[in-house]
């Protein structure tokens, strides 16, 4: 779980990016999991559109590396109406903007990686930060122990009443 206070950081971000891209109609970071992160999407579900960024991410994942190109840094879906850009934020989240028709694509591209690897940072950081205080896991495995076990008996040492 991410402080609140990084979670502000990240919010505080998605706002700067929508007054630096004023043709930007939303924005989301969202876990690679398809899990919200933060979200200023009006108008659009959340979840739903980080769910729907996870399976677009993984596809991308996968095309990037058949084609022998590398990690997954961005990816851009041009529809009737405007852009969807989703960029790598860090080892575990991402960030999808959304765009009208009309917006700058360089401009986009500048100001979504720009913003992608500030929350990449903040992210990561919170995230090294809780790794820190979490109790270690045991290095050493614990010393087995065996049930005790009745000593084995050989046929001749095996006898019955009747034997006698």
């Amino acid at each position: 779980m991410v402080p609140e206070q990084d979670l502000e950081a990240v919010v505080d971000e998605l706002r700067r990016l929508r007054t630096r891209v004023p043709q930007l109609t939303g924005a989301l970071a969202a876990g690679v999991d398809g899990l919200v992160v933060a979200h200023d999407t009006p108008g659009v579900d959340p979840e739903g559109l980080a769910a729907l960024t996870a399976a677009a991410l993984g596809v991308a994942v996968r095309v990037a590396d058949a084609t022998g190109h590398g990690g997954f840094r961005e990816l851009l879906v041009r529809g009737e109406h405007g852009y969807i850009a989703t960029y790598a934020a860090g080892r575990t989240a991402v960030l999808t903007l959304l765009t009208q028709d009309r917006v700058n694509v360089g401009r986009l591209h500048l100001e979504g990686r720009r913003a992608g690897a500030r929350i990449g940072e903040l992210l990561d950081a919170a995230e090294a930060a809780a790794a820190a205080t979490r109790p270690t896991a045991r290095t050493t495995p614990a010393p087995r122990t065996r049930p005790t076990r009745a000593p084995r008996t050989t046929a001749t040492e095996a006898r019955t009443a009747t034997d006698s």
